[in-house]
């Protein structure tokens, strides 16, 4: 762990002793804090209870004198900032409310107890507990405000983000809510509903080949951002929604997924002088968080800097109260993003340090998986560290790490979730090693040969010189015939290490991937092995709950297309 305030001090914490204690909280404890007792009790009561679990008792308050582990909020820390005291005699896991004292609970028993939250039904235990902990203090706030890997197991079990520290996707009081930050996304068709003023104004919508458009697809048409009118619509919306959630931070003013900009005289003179799309539509936002400050002023109003609208004007700057959220769909998800000798990445890094020059809060929306085959190998685990920790470094104050959220059984979609969430609560840990570690404890004895799958995956791609994005194609990310069969002895290998039902059935999970590697590259031999291919597929689809094949495939689409036609794409 990367502390931001570290102080050791003499002694050590007899871990034995602990058995004897008790987890004290205040009287006036809030849900999350009296939540976060009960975590305690499970987890501690599993680690240092070895061979048999030992439950401390919850008491209100304390007496002086007695040996407990007090849980309680710290009013000088912030909302998902920690202070963990250790020492002879005591622990105090303090927080800033609603989150820090859960979150103090969750960093104590990982890094000074070995626990580790794998899966939402996979917590490691370590058999021997630690004889001693240091004693000393220790704090520690994460730079990321906002934290969301993007995946359904965190939206299906919240307790289980809570514990990654996934902030964003429950309202629960005892897992502390989700921050009051909402992710920054496409909106204009909620501020000016084309169905409510298309008939009456059409000019208030985007010109685009000299008709104003009604093409209402990707949330369109997109706006005439120089309407004076279109301005008082959207500020008056924005500022009616705050009124009625008076706990939000931020809003999101934003264009729609649709390129179909206004190419109208005036919206076409700013971008001109600008030198991007941005620029019209950014003095549309300016004009919109003016308003809406002086209603809200502690609202920021957040925009999309996507597509056309990556790049940053020549000479418009965001108000202060203005958020811009910055996508990286167009970058190589092989390479990390500041790799000097990825072509595919430069533009990007361009314009991050040309936003990060004029605006001091920059969102990331970054791209984690194959959209076109969520089951399909993609090798990018060796660049989600680097990109993490680079947005860091550019002060980045959230980040929506975009997966396979609407689908489940994605391949190693659990790694990929406990990396992200781990690396966007602390970007300086080790990604390499938290890999290692997620398949050692996960794959146990068949840990070598799925990390031997890794390797090939990557080494394969990157020594193809290839710069696959985030919709690839089997070859776009090094897939043939030869690697796929290679991919499959390696994951039938490691099903034969696998000394439990348990690891069994999680390699399995795992193995999806190779068989749909085998069918998508038509890498069987004949049609007998095609179609025992398709049945294995299949099973182990249905049998670990895969929902999607892809961001908009259903998987019984696919599975029932492979069934019926032996020259079906899949």
């Amino acid at each position: 762990m990367n502390w931001t305030q570290a102080v050791r001090m003499q002694g050590q914490l007899e871990v034995t002793a602990m058995r004897d204690w008790h987890i004290a909280i205040t009287g006036t404890a809030i849900p999350s804090e009296r939540y976060a007792a009960e975590e305690l009790q499970r987890w501690l009561g599993q680690a240092i209870g070895q061979p048999t679990r030992v439950e401390l008792p919850i008491e209100a308050g304390s007496r002086p004198g007695e040996r407990r582990l007090f849980i309680g909020e710290d009013p000088l820390l912030g909302d998902e900032e920690l202070r963990l005291t250790i020492a002879p005699d005591s622990v105090r896991l303090a927080g800033g409310r609603p989150r820090g004292c859960l979150y103090a609970v969750y960093q104590f028993v990982e890094e000074f107890l070995g626990v580790r939250f794998l899966t939402c039904d996979h917590v490691h235990i370590p058999a021997t507990p630690p004889a001693a902990l240091p004693c000393g203090i220790w704090q520690y706030r994460s730079p990321f405000s906002f934290r969301w890997s993007y995946y359904r197991e965190n939206a299906k079990r919240p307790e289980f983000a809570a514990r990654l520290r996934v902030n964003t996707v429950s309202d629960d009081e005892c897992l502390g809510g989700r921050t009051p930050q909402n992710l920054i996304n496409h909106s204009v068709h909620a501020l000016v509903p084309f169905t409510q003023h298309g008939g009456a104004h059409p000019e208030y919508f985007a010109l685009v080949d000299g008709r104003r458009d009604t093409d209402t697809r990707g949330g369109g048409p997109q706006l005439c951002a120089t309407n004076p009118e279109v301005v008082e619509v959207a500020a008056a919306a924005a500022i009616a929604h705050l009124d009625a959630h008076p706990g939000l931070r931020n809003f999101s003013v934003s264009q729609a997924d649709t390129d179909r900009y206004c190419r109208c005289p005036d919206c076409e003179a700013i971008n001109q002088r600008e030198g991007t799309p941005m620029g019209a539509q950014l003095q549309f936002v300016n004009a919109v968080a003016e308003r809406v400050g002086e209603v809200h002023p502690q609202v920021k109003i957040g925009t999309l800097a996507y597509w056309y609208t990556r790049k940053a004007p020549r000479h418009l700057k965001p108000r202060a109260n203005v958020q811009i959220q910055l996508c990286s769909i167009e970058c190589c998800t092989l390479h990390p993003i500041d790799h000097p000798e990825c072509p595919k990445n430069q533009a990007f890094r361009q314009d991050m340090q040309e936003w990060s020059a004029i605006c001091d809060d920059i969102w990331i929306w970054n791209y984690n998986t194959n959209f076109r085959h969520y089951d399909l190998p993609f090798p990018n685990l060796r660049s989600i560290g680097p990109n993490v920790r680079y947005f860091a470094r550019n002060h980045a104050k959230g980040a929506f790490m975009q997966a396979n959220g609407n689908g489940t059984a994605g391949e190693l979609a659990d790694l990929r979730n406990w990396l992200i969430s781990r690396l966007l609560w602390d970007p300086q840990t080790d990604d390499q090693a938290l890999v290692r570690q997620f398949v050692e404890l996960h794959y146990s004895k068949a840990a070598g040969t799925l990390l031997e799958y890794l390797d090939l995956l990557h080494r394969n791609a990157e020594s193809r010189g290839l710069h696959p994005g985030c919709f690839p194609s089997p070859a776009e990310v090094g897939l043939d015939a030869e690697v796929a069969r290679h991919i499959l002895r390696l994951f039938h290998r490691a099903a034969t290490e696998a000394e439990s039902d348990d690891v069994r059935g999680r390699v399995e999970k795992a193995s999806i991937c190779a068989y749909k590697a085998m069918i998508a590259t038509s890498a069987w031999r004949d049609e007998q092995e095609r179609t025992g291919l398709v049945r294995r597929y299949v099973e182990l689809g249905r049998r670990h709950g895969m929902t999607h094949a892809s961001e908009g495939r259903r998987a019984e689409d696919l599975f029932a297309e492979l069934e019926q036609a032996p020259t079906a794409s899949t």
